[in-house]
């Protein structure tokens, strides 16, 4: 047994040091978020040609705060697709976070009790995948998409189906920390930009992240090296909950107002966000650039599509291609890695 043990432990840093070489400098033409970079200044440079809007600063000003959103929400799913799971329920945790920020506030309580509220009931629902997955074995996709459809039930049921608009006494504190800007810069891209250096911190030097790294690579041989594999696979889905309500929060002082119709179909984006960005399906692969990246392509496909004046109905075959064309890059990448 102490034989097994010592070849996972060995398996496990020779795993995880493969992968992260190939974040490093020497790597970097063999990374997807690089490519998905390249993709973005082809585009960029494509669309400069088309329009002269699109390279204003109001235009830039959009796009970013735009992506921004859902890129906070794609570092957390990135996080549970590198453990090979999956989290359907985030857009309806979108709308049932939003609406306890929004109750909470409006009964008078200050920005400090919505923005616990919110990201509470982010963690709660986070917990019960997490538990349900790690501990009683059930398929993310059954779990995380039974969650998609409760989460927007009770967010129809607490707020009675209305509009809530009246956020107390902090209402205009809570709508410029969501709306306005620092030197030009969307606040909520200020936080994009912090969490992704966490999560790069996290991913690249932190023990949580050498073990969601060996779960996605092998979790049995994670077992036996002795991680904690079912409180990692839990605190994985918290954590992409609270990346959710953390947007949730945002989201809501952006545009002013809550109903429990937002995040419908947001799943689907951040998912193709993470993937595109290069996270692998299969698990024990990630970036912490690649979620923003992903995501910033996304937002430059409907801004490109909008400014050169082509219906947007177009706009999800483009991200259904690219996320196909990423996931066959990633194939590719596999079957020359063995």
């Amino acid at each position: 047994m102490n034989g097994r043990t010592r070849t996972s432990h060995a398996d496990i840093d020779e795993s995880i040091t493969s992968r992260q070489e190939l974040t490093g400098l020497q790597g970097i033409l063999r990374t997807q978020p690089f490519w998905v970079f390249v993709a973005i200044v082809a585009i960029s440079v494509v669309m400069s040609f088309v329009s002269d809007v699109f390279l204003t600063e109001r235009n830039f000003f959009n796009i970013t705060r735009n992506f921004a959103f859902f890129g906070i929400m794609a570092l957390g799913m990135s996080a549970v697709i590198c453990t090979a799971g999956i989290d359907l329920s985030v857009g309806s945790l979108l709308a049932l976070s939003g609406i306890m920020l929004g109750l909470i506030m409006q009964a008078g309580f200050g920005i400090e009790a919505g923005f616990v509220a919110c990201m509470l009931t982010a963690a709660a629902v986070g917990l019960v995948n997490g538990i349900l997955i790690a501990y009683l074995r059930l398929a993310p996709f059954v779990v995380t998409l039974g969650m998609l459809a409760i989460a927007r039930s009770l967010a129809m049921v607490v707020s009675n189906n209305k509009m809530i608009y009246e956020f107390g006494p902090d209402q205009e504190l809570f709508e410029w920390i969501g709306g306005e800007s620092v030197l030009g810069v969307p606040n909520v891209v200020w936080v994009l930009i912090i969490m992704t250096a966490l999560f790069w911190w996290i991913w690249r030097y932190s023990t949580w992240g050498r073990w969601v790294l060996a779960i996605g690579g092998n979790a049995p041989a994670a077992k036996l090296a002795g991680i904690p594999v079912e409180r990692v696979i839990v605190s994985v889905y918290v954590v992409c909950s609270l990346c959710t309500g953390l947007a949730a929060f945002m989201f809501v002082g952006y545009t002013g107002s809550v109903t429990n119709g937002i995040g419908v179909s947001q799943e689907l984006n951040v998912i193709a966000a993470s993937v595109i960005g290069g996270a692998n399906l299969m698990g024990g692969v990630v970036y912490a650039v690649g979620a923003p990246i992903g995501a910033a392509l996304m937002e430059l496909i409907r801004n490109s599509l909008l400014l050169a004046g082509i219906d947007s109905l177009w706009q999800q075959f483009f991200v259904g291609l690219f996320l196909i064309i990423a996931v066959l890059l990633e194939q590719i990448r596999n079957r020359g890695g063995r």
